[in-house]
């Protein structure tokens, strides 16, 4: 089992398919096979998507394999979980999210302090295919300046 502060689990095309404008730390309603789970380091976000139902916020697709000792009572892999956020969030939220373009995508999945699993939303805009290739010029160019840098030092 690996320690709480070690997991921390990230979606790493959100960062290239959008703009991210500002992100929100959410508590999640888990199961007991599902806490095991991540704390084995099982998870995956990277298919996830989050939608609002009833003023609530919700995760979708987000995958978290079968506890390996479960019983008959283990979950259901992608099932639908509840994100806890403040209300004033959620409203803030909800208003951006009815304007065109704007979207809600999970960053990353980790561990807080006190063990509890959370995870790192964000209020976004998609990206255009140019915005992409730019992306990948200023990665590239701050390559080539570390490279040099190391050089030379």
């Amino acid at each position: 089992m690996l320690e709480p502060n070690r997991i921390n689990i990230r979606n790493k095309r959100a960062g290239f398919d959008f703009e991210i404008l500002q992100s929100f730390e959410a508590g999640i309603v888990l199961t007991g096979s599902e806490i095991k789970s991540i704390r084995n380091g099982g998870g995956s976000i990277n298919e996830a998507f989050c939608i609002i139902r009833d003023g609530e916020l919700f995760i979708k697709n987000m995958n978290i394999p079968e506890y390996s000792h479960g019983s008959y009572a283990n979950h259901e892999p992608t099932r639908l979980r509840k994100l806890l956020l403040k209300k004033r969030e959620l409203e803030k939220i909800d208003a951006k999210i009815r304007e065109k373009g704007f979207s809600i995508i999970p960053v990353r999945l980790f561990m807080s302090e006190r063990g509890f699993a959370k995870m790192e939303v964000a209020l976004a805009r998609g990206k255009k295919k140019f915005d992409k290739r730019d992306s990948l010029k200023q990665k590239e160019t701050k390559r080539e300046m570390e490279r040099v840098l190391k050089k030379y030092r």
